[in-house]
């Protein structure tokens, strides 16, 4: 079903479908080793969301294509698993810089607040949307588990004054923060897109650190993939198109607009940060239109 100014979701539909098939790709990518992420909370948060073809994934219950170039979710697997080293040496780089105010934008099964070692003192504020704040929440509980800094939850959309409610929960503008924005941009209308960065600069004093990454194509190659995932997962059940809940056309870079706006920019593409993790930027056809996008780290000035 294609996005509108006010749907909603949960863990397994439409946008919050994609937090948990992440999650699944880094349970997988946790595991050999030659692993460069660990996530141990990644599978069990997969079963308690109870999409079955992902919980068939992390189980081991399906054969997949073990070539990195073959598409397929081995291919998605490897493509997480950079993406989340990136975002988890970006946290650590910022609190080992004496940034202790984390902010994670559009968290979904993010389990950063329990698994990266923070220094002592560090708050880490997790947004997202109610329902997914909540069963995370509950489900890392039951688990037993224990966040590894202070973890605040700010359960709001983030088309709603989530500034608003970040502030309630006790952030403090006046200090430096590390905020990220994995995966999101390209969920955002391209507007929405500016007022993030407007309202992230706005909440930021000097110092702050922003990650985030960039599709030039305004989200064309994102969708173009997505076809091609949803096309393949079908055959096991899975039904929702993942091509429909992008936002594509025109919009800023960010990189650009970020630079306008008193940020110095750092980015490099995605075979670029690749390569710094000793992997190589698979062949397959699908994913060669995303060479360009870009993984940025902002600090501002």
């Amino acid at each position: 079903m294609a996005r509108t100014d006010n749907d909603s979701w949960d863990l397994a539909s439409s946008v919050g479908v994609t937090a948990t098939a992440v999650a699944a790709a880094r349970a997988v990518a946790s595991r050999g080793p030659d692993a460069i992420i660990d996530d141990p909370f990644a599978a069990p948060l997969v079963r308690a969301v109870g999409v079955d073809f992902f919980t068939r994934i992390v189980d081991g219950d399906i054969a997949f294509p073990t070539d990195p170039d073959a598409d397929g979710p081995q291919l998605m697997t490897t493509m997480m698993a950079v993406r989340t080293r990136f975002f988890d040496d970006f946290f650590t780089a910022a609190a080992e810089a004496g940034i202790d105010q984390a902010v994670i934008l559009a968290a979904g099964l993010d389990s950063r607040a329990y698994r990266l070692h923070w220094p002592a003192g560090t708050t880490v504020y997790e947004i997202d949307q109610p329902e997914v704040i909540e069963f995370k929440t509950r489900t890392l509980a039951d688990l037993g588990a224990e966040p590894t800094a202070e973890r605040r939850t700010v359960a709001v959309d983030l088309r709603d004054d989530w500034a608003s409610a970040l502030r309630a929960a006790g952030f403090d503008p006046a200090r430096p923060t590390a905020w990220s924005a994995e995966g999101l941009l390209a969920y955002l209308p391209p507007q929405a897109q500016d007022q993030l960065f407007d309202t992230v600069t706005a909440l930021s004093a000097p110092g702050s650190r922003l990650a985030t990454e960039y599709h030039p194509d305004g989200g064309a190659a994102l969708g173009q993939r997505s076809r091609v995932i949803s096309d393949a997962w079908r055959d096991y059940g899975f039904d929702v198109d993942l091509s429909e809940l992008f936002y594509t056309g025109e919009r800023h870079p960010a990189g650009q607009y970020l630079r306008d706006h008193g940020w110095q920019i750092s980015a490099r593409t995605r075979p670029e940060v690749f390569a710094d993790y000793g992997r190589r930027y698979p062949e397959a056809e699908s994913v060669d239109s995303m060479r360009d996008s870009v993984s940025i780290i902002a600090t501002l000035t």
